[in-house]
């Protein structure tokens, strides 16, 4: 107890030197150290089973015990309510236990715990696989779709969630005879594996021998012996020569992988077809706001037309620059659209981060958070001590996320901060999903928020630069969007949603992290107190316009790459494809013996799904222009967020929600529209 007095008596310190942080500011802008050996180990998140790594198998042999119990109430009680409710208990039974392991398997410093957990994620992920092709659930809850009298006296949401399981059964064959059965589970199987090559080799460095690299610029690369490893892009670097180097030989094929990604692709297809699809694409869009291939080409061709002159002019300023920057070519490369367009940035705006990160703690930005979701929704957080073992690292910090009048929401925990063998990765993950119980209570969520961020240390607390705090309010959104997604049914928790919708309240909060009304009310210098000048804001807004128009390009020669890799087959390379969408949708040369495409590490995890960082910001930008642009602190429209977006998960059809939102029904026009108004946005009239 004497330490944590300590560090509560530090944290008041800094609260009167600075006088703007409260106990959750201070939480984050000081060192922790616990003092857990007057502790008992309660395990990871509370789990008393994870207080050690063999724990996994205990709570996993727990899980399974009462899945099987589960099975067997579906299967033997008579179709109604109770049937949706059984399905999500053995859902959430089996989530609870995988989704914490999917977790733990990549952040957990401990080799052992990362290797318990991932056997875990294994072994449940073989149950689900056999539970999703069996026969006689499926059939519990066909009986329950199929008659008519007991699906009428269902509530919505009880009948949307049913539908989602069947779904979930249909795309994994579930209607098909036995032996294209086993065949939808061995496509399923070879997938998994050829995910992990694929994924493995496109994160390996590529090697070459040193001589074949001018010797001056041979230093800015990885040396082992005789040969030079580079295993990125260095993009940024002000020396084309370097960049050049580095995209022809990262991005140089692997003829392993380039196999690897065909088999990928052609098993894609095989299972979409077997479960009764025209292609993956339209597998994976089913139940999405644009629901259909068709309708995702339209949205980026659309665009495409819309952005073109923009992005004209985009490319043309960057030659210009190259003109004045390089001696030699002065055609735009590939490897120079970063490189120049961070030149134009700086010659225009001569934005300096270190300028900004003093403004930038990360305690300062955590009350400015708390100041905008208790404004904006009631909503506020509370720092909470976490018991021995609960945390996997004594950086990580617990929120309690609490309503002014619901009470306790659901918990946040922290893992800020960068550290050895930390993936360098900002994201969101669920480790348990909220739902209401049998016995009437409301099991609450709990997420981690994961970045990578400067630690603090004894003089100086972790300070972040713009782009950092931007990423900060992005995963915010996330979490969030768990916290407040008070659904019965944990299948439909949170961002358990369309993907293209689930980035929507994430994209939303960048553009409250660009305002200098909720700016200004934490932005202030770590010794100093001083505020952030509005003027350093709007020059940092105006500057992410730099080059925008080209920048969104390049996303949408992505997405419109992944959605024909993932259409019907085209039965040539896939590197031909890729020289075709890069001519047809971006503008600067394809570059011979170059496969970026096996770089391309999201087409495992969005196969078809790329679009939807550009959709999702379209609503986004119709949602902050249309309700909060005027009043960013608005409790009504706060409240109407809440109501019509962050409260259903994914227990409502995401066009439905967006129309409940916008009060209208917007068109693949209308998201084109806001997109391209965002580049034209004057910044000074929302500050």
């Amino acid at each position: 107890m004497r330490c944590t007095r300590l560090i509560l008596q530090r944290s008041r310190a800094l609260c009167r030197r600075v006088n703007t942080w409260t106990a959750v500011g201070a939480a984050f802008n000081v060192q922790h150290r616990r003092a857990d050996y007057l502790q008992k180990n309660v395990g990871l998140f509370g789990v008393p089973e994870l207080s050690s790594p063999a724990g996994f198998q205990v709570a996993q042999r727990k899980a399974l015990r009462e899945a099987e119990l589960l099975v067997q109430r579906a299967c033997t009680h008579p179709p109604g309510a109770i049937t949706v409710e059984t399905f999500d208990q053995l859902s959430d039974s089996l989530c609870k236990v995988a989704d914490l392991a999917d977790f733990i398997k990549v952040a957990h410093p401990d080799a052992a715990f990362r290797a318990a957990a991932e056997r875990t994620c294994i072994d449940i992920g073989t149950v689900v696989e056999k539970l999703n092709t069996n026969v006689d659930l499926c059939q519990s809850l066909k009986n329950l779709l199929e008659n008519e009298a007991v699906l009428s006296a269902l509530d919505p949401d009880t009948r949307r969630v049913a539908e989602l399981f069947m779904f979930d059964f249909e795309i994994s064959g579930i209607h098909l005879d036995e032996s294209k059965r086993k065949k939808v589970v061995a496509l399923n199987v070879k997938l998994l594996d050829l995910y992990h090559e694929f994924l493995n080799g496109s994160q390996l460095p590529n090697t070459i021998e040193k001589q074949v690299l001018p010797e001056h610029i041979r230093h800015c690369f990885s040396i082992d012996g005789n040969c030079v490893q580079i295993s990125g892009l260095h993009a940024d670097s002000p020396n084309e020569l370097v960049r050049e180097a580095a995209y022809k030989i990262f991005l140089y094929p692997s003829n392993s992988l380039l196999l690897c990604l065909d088999e990928l692709l052609a098993c894609r297809h095989e299972l979409a077809i077997l479960v009764g699809y025209e292609s993956f694409a339209h597998r994976a869009l089913k139940g999405t706001m644009a629901k259909t291939p068709e309708t995702v080409m339209k949205f980026l061709k659309l665009l495409t037309e819309k952005l073109s002159d923009r992005t004209s002019k985009d490319f043309k300023m960057m030659r210009e620059m190259k003109k004045k920057t390089h001696s030699t070519n002065h055609e735009v490369m590939p490897w120079d659209h970063a490189y120049l367009s961070g030149a134009i940035r700086t010659e225009k705006f001569n934005i300096d981060p270190s300028v900004y990160s003093p403004y930038f703690s990360l305690g300062a930005c955590m009350e400015g958070l708390n100041r905008l979701f208790t404004q904006l929704l009631g909503v506020s957080f509370q720092a909470e001590e976490p018991k021995m073992g609960e945390v996997w690292n004594e950086d990580v910090r617990k929120l309690a996320v609490v309503h002014e009048t619901e009470g306790l929401l659901g918990y946040i925990y922290c893992d800020f901060f960068r550290r050895p063998d930390k993936p360098h990765q900002d994201c969101h993950f669920t480790i348990r999903g909220g739902r209401l119980r049998e016995d009437g209570v409301y099991q609450l969520p709990v997420v981690v928020l994961m970045l990578s961020l400067p630690p603090p240390n004894s003089k100086t607390p972790s300070l972040l630069t713009p782009s950092l705090v931007e990423n900060l309010f992005h995963e915010m959104g996330h979490a969030m969007h768990s916290m407040l997604g008070r659904t019965r049914y944990q299948h439909v928790t949170g961002t358990r949603c369309s993907t293209d919708f689930a980035e929507v309240p994430s994209v939303l909060m960048e553009y409250f992290a660009s305002d200098y009304r909720v700016v200004s009310q934490f932005a202030r210098h770590y010794q100093t107190g001083e505020p952030l000048a509005e003027r350093l804001v709007s020059r940092l807004c105006e500057s992410k316009r730099v080059c925008s128009a080209a920048d969104t390009q390049l996303q949408i020669y992505y997405a419109a790459l992944d959605q024909v890799y993932h259409g019907k087959p085209q039965y040539r390379t896939t590197t031909d494809i890729l020289r075709e969408m890069q001519e047809k949708f971006y503008g600067l040369p394809y570059v011979p013996d170059t496969a970026w495409q096996l770089r391309f590490s999201h087409l495992v995890g969005y196969g078809a799904k790329y679009y939807s960082y550009l959709m999702s910001r379209a609503v986004a930008s119709m949602v902050w222009r249309q309700c909060f642009q005027q009043d960013p602190f608005s409790r009504v429209m706060g409240e109407r967020y809440r109501r019509e977006m962050l409260a259903h998960g994914g227990g409502k059809e995401p066009m439905l929600m967006v129309q409940g939102m916008l009060q209208n029904t917007p068109t693949i026009e209308d998201f084109v529209d806001a997109l391209v108004l965002d580049l034209d946005a004057d910044f000074r009239s929302s500050i």
